[in-house]
């Protein structure tokens, strides 16, 4: 049995950040890591774009990770477990108590605290429900990035991808560089969900076809894929079927979304958020469980790694605070929105009347021409003009607590 702290479950991005965070409390810290390494999925990103506003840099994701474990090797509090999948957690008397497993032995951990920072995991082709025959060639953009970029493998030289998500459009221009064919990429909705920089640079400039409100109805094959089928779809998103087409191809790679690694704390009652499909936080990035904390791709999807860092960070060190009887609790106040937010992270904050907090955000759609507004007692208290808002990329505001009165309320006033 180890005794801790702090438990962080998870050492990705997130997880090694949250355990530096915890550690400067002065609390003890023990990070579990499924895999023989951390590093988390970084470590088969070999492209750059990492860094550029934690470290003012244009980092690999692999140079990424190392920065924050060089860091962690200065903490002298943390221990650090790989080859340990976290298979139960459990709330005790004092915190919580963690099982896992690795290839020799269990590992039990009882922590006052915990992070979960267990990342996401891809959507495969059974979530989608595509039709088709099931042939080799059909993989997962995260998987082919890896059998690329790790394995030195190739994944095909003719390839379709199914879904605009940033995996996809930085496998696509990868693909490329490794002298494959992209056919297209078929996105099912009107517009992509990736970051305007990645549909710029992976994309438009190396001329490949990006194919809005279209999607793959089945796939065709016996032994290998031969082609997939593609269809235009309606305002109902459903594909018109005699618009289908056939496109030949022996590679199907799928980037249709991500689902949070929320399973451990399946059996614990938090409260939960149906549009992230994670669990909702405060500011503290708690859950309603108190102790139990929540960041990252787990709490939900961010489009740059420097924003999962940083709520690792937060986290750890309000996780380092619980576990040494100092968070600051009064005043709890629901964050309101209008129907252009799709959702807040967190949901609450604690209106202590001093400090700052961050609340990070998603929109509905694409909007040009856009003002942010945060309103409290009727009153504007932050104003921001924003030329270009995209569903694809997470808003931020940063807040004054002392303007703020018990409420507050997000809303974007729409120019065009």
């Amino acid at each position: 049995m180890i005794k801790t702290d702090v438990l962080v479950i998870g050492g990705g991005p997130c997880g090694l950040a949250a355990g530096i965070g915890a550690s400067k409390t002065g609390a003890t810290v023990t990070i579990l890591e499924r895999d023989s390494r951390l590093g988390g999925i970084l470590m088969q990103c070999i492209h750059n774009g990492f860094g550029l506003h934690l470290f003012n840099e244009e980092l690999t994701g692999p140079e990424y990770a190392e920065r924050w474990m060089e860091m962690l090797k200065k903490e002298k509090n943390i221990n650090v477990i790989c080859d340990a999948f976290c298979s139960s957690l459990e709330p005790t008397a004092t915190g919580y108590l963690a099982t896992a497993y690795n290839s020799k032995n269990l590992v039990e951990v009882e922590a006052k605290a915990v992070v979960m920072a267990l990342g996401c995991r891809e959507k495969p082709a059974g979530a989608i429900l595509l039709g088709g025959t099931r042939p080799a060639g059909v993989f997962s953009a995260g998987c082919a990035q890896k059998l690329i970029n790790v394995d030195g493998k190739k994944v095909g030289k003719r390839v379709v991808i199914l879904g605009s998500g940033d995996i996809g459009l930085i496998m696509a221009r990868r693909l490329v560089c490794e002298g494959a064919e992209v056919v297209g990429i078929y996105e099912i909705m009107s517009q992509s969900g990736g970051l305007a920089r990645n549909i710029t640079q992976c994309v438009q400039d190396f001329n490949i076809p990006l194919h809005l409100s279209t999607t793959v109805t089945r796939v065709v094959g016996k032994k290998r894929v031969e082609g997939v089928f593609v269809a235009p779809v309606n305002e109902k998103l459903q594909p018109i079927k005699e618009l289908e087409k056939f496109v030949p191809c022996d590679t199907l790679l799928l980037s249709v979304g991500l689902i949070p690694e929320i399973e451990i704390a399946g059996e614990l009652g938090l409260e939960f958020n149906p549009v992230t499909n994670s669990y909702i936080v405060d500011e503290y990035y708690q859950t309603s469980r108190a102790g139990l904390f929540c960041a990252g791709n787990v709490l939900h999807v961010n489009d740059l790694v420097d924003n999962v860092s940083r709520e690792g960070l937060r986290a750890g060190e309000c996780a380092g605070l619980f576990a040494k009887g100092g968070l600051d609790t009064r005043n709890k106040v629901e964050i309101t929105h209008d129907e252009h937010i799709k959702y807040t992270a967190p949901k609450y904050f604690y209106n202590t009347k001093s400090g700052e907090f961050q609340v990070s955000f998603r929109v509905d759609k694409n909007y040009k021409r856009t003002i942010i507004r945060a309103m409290s007692g009727g009153v504007e208290i932050s104003k921001r003009p924003a030329p270009a808002v995209t569903a694809g990329e997470m808003q931020a505001l940063k807040l004054d607590k002392s303007k703020i009165a018990n409420d507050l309320h997000l809303e974007i006033e729409v120019m065009e």
